[in-house]
């Protein structure tokens, strides 16, 4: 399905639960949590923090949870350094698409369902669970959400609404069809972040995983071999060789270059603030207000990929 804002089009699918399933999708959080699966590591707990299934207070009335899929784009980006390019990914979500909040609520009211007077409020919850237990999309091995015939090229968004929908897609918990023999993900981890095994709970060991380290400012440990490292930002070896994904990846954004002066103003560590604006430009990835925040985290990153 479809749907145009004033900044492009999009591909969207969804699927609908009642709020009568968040009790058991709190749950589901919570074993594992109790269970100590989940890693208490800070940055991974600053994540988790105040996502929880539960009835939002500025909507008490509210009967469902719309979740969606929008279709997105494996970013790339031309780095001009010495005469050479390098040609760096940037993986979806991790680059502003022009989606608006505001966009997504008119889609549920105007295209889902259909009835503008409803109310909607935005779901600040555990995205991933919430779409397998839907039946939008499954588990793969290495803890990612896929949905069928975009892989795991897309972006999740949840709304709470006082619509009551007649159909409840409560799903189990599943792993994708494709992955009870495959290992190319378990094997393409350059950290041993993916367990061998796909029985059970699926879930990875997130302190091993790189964009534990490289999203955010500081040292990158030094048990990260350099050659692990292979996108701006966050990681794609377990997701670049997937079967599930090699349909989706050829559909490719391409961000505009940055410059070989711009390069070496990142590498020299200079944000100053003609750069930052048009890093923002063309990157898209942060905004004016937040990008000296940014800027250690790319040169950092840039460094370790082009040298």
């Amino acid at each position: 399905m479809r749907f145009s804002t004033k900044v492009s089009d999009y591909e969207y699918k969804y699927s609908t639960l009642s709020v009568d399933h968040l009790e058991e999708l709190q749950n589901d959080f919570d074993k594992l949590d109790s269970a100590g699966k989940l890693s208490d590591h800070a940055t991974y707990r600053g994540y988790l923090k105040n996502k929880i299934f539960k009835i939002p207070n500025k909507l008490p009335q509210a009967r469902s949870l719309v979740i969606l899929a929008i279709s997105t784009k494996l970013g790339y980006v031309n780095f001009q350094l010495d005469g050479k390019i390098y040609d760096i990914p940037i993986p979806p979500n991790y680059y502003d698409d022009g989606l608006e909040y505001e966009d997504l609520e008119n889609l549920i009211l105007n295209d889902i369902i259909k009835e503008p007077e409803h109310d909607v409020e935005f779901a600040n919850v555990h995205l991933k669970l919430l779409a397998v237990r839907s039946g939008l999309g499954k588990y793969g091995r290495n803890n990612i959400c896929y949905v069928d015939d975009w892989g795991s090229s897309i972006s999740l968004y949840a709304y709470f609404t006082d619509f009551d929908f007649k159909k409840d897609n409560w799903s189990e918990l599943s792993i994708m069809d494709m992955c009870e023999k495959c290992e190319i993900c378990f094997k393409n981890c350059p950290t041993g972040a993916i367990p061998s095994s796909t029985k059970g709970d699926f879930v990875i060991n997130v302190e091993k995983c790189i964009p534990l380290y490289n999203e955010i400012p500081g040292e990158i440990p030094k048990w990260i071999d350099h050659n692990a490292h292979n996108a701006l930002i966050g990681c794609m070896k377990c997701q670049s060789q997937c079967p599930a994904n090699q349909k989706a990846f050829k559909n490719i954004k391409r961000l505009e270059d940055i410059s070989e002066e711009e390069t070496k103003l990142i590498l020299e560590g200079k944000p100053e603030e003609l750069l930052l604006d048009s890093l923002c430009k063309k990157l898209k990835m942060f905004y004016p207000s937040n990008a000296k925040d940014y800027f250690p985290v790319i040169k950092r990153n840039l460094e370790v990929l082009i040298k």
